[in-house]
């Protein structure tokens, strides 16, 4: 068993002026991790406590999560599912109040008090000759009153990397994602209610001083992706790049280079 101790610095939010005049406060959320392994099972879990951040605005609300827990129950799997080599992970998170930030917990300060939310993930990697690998990922993701009380933001998304070794030092890596989502912010942030599809597809040149598994780095590639999404969820922000009114509406490439030195 682990049991870490560590926090993240909320800083110079805007806050109530009955509870600090210059309308702006800082605090530190304070994370207390329990990490436990049982064979191939892991269980997590969190609590965490941000002094005075019940205080700060959000929308126009004093409701923002002082405290919160979060916690993740996870199987680590020694082959594909049981029918190839390779491994699988299967995971649960569950997050209330300031854990309700299923993935970088406690990180999101701006989280009501009510927050839930609740993650399921699903992936694994295996060989299907040998010079071609594949890892295909599941997941899901639903939330209620996050920011704003009577809020959901619910979706789930497919994805699968197929790549193809060259050599030692050089793979094409493919990768297709589809996510569908259903999302009513209740106006947070200035954000509309949509609901829809998302759709990418990628092809990287990769370069790496080792290929021979998922996780092995470090690496560099060039890639060029290609998005769409139906035209709804052009209107869910108009101030991101996904809401603009341009000739990208509903579909866009994305060209550079990405390092990554560690998985």
């Amino acid at each position: 068993m682990r049991n870490p101790g560590y926090g993240r610095s909320f800083i110079d939010f805007p806050a109530d002026t009955d509870f600090v005049p210059e309308g702006s406060y800082s605090t530190d959320n304070l994370i207390l991790t329990a990490n436990n392994y049982f064979g191939n099972v892991q269980w997590m879990i969190s609590g965490m406590k941000a002094q005075n951040n019940d205080q700060r605005v959000v929308e126009g609300n004093a409701t923002a999560a002082e405290t919160g827990v979060h916690t993740m129950l996870a199987y680590h799997g020694d082959s594909f599912f049981g029918v190839s080599d390779g491994n699988f992970k299967v995971a649960v998170m569950h997050g209330q109040g300031l854990g309700a930030e299923a993935k970088n917990i406690g990180a999101d300060g701006d989280l009501h008090e009510d927050a839930v939310s609740t993650r399921v993930g699903v992936y694994g990697t295996t060989y299907l000759s040998d010079n071609w690998r594949l890892a295909p990922a599941i997941l899901a993701e639903t939330s209620e009153d996050r920011y704003i009380k009577g809020d959901e933001y619910q979706w789930l998304t497919l994805n699968a990397r197929l790549a193809q070794e060259f050599n030692a030092n050089f793979e094409m890596q493919y990768e297709a994602s589809w996510q569908t989502m259903d999302i009513t912010p209740m106006g947070y942030s200035g954000r509309n209610a949509v609901e829809g599809d998302y759709s990418r597809f990628t092809v990287a040149p990769t370069f790496k001083p080792q290929v021979g598994g998922f996780w092995n780095r470090p690496e560099i590639r060039v890639f060029a992706s290609y998005s769409t999404w139906d035209d709804e969820l052009d209107t869910y922000a108009g101030g991101d790049a996904l809401g603009a009114d341009s000739d990208f509406a509903s579909g866009q490439w994305t060209f550079g280079t990405q390092m990554e030195i560690w998985f």
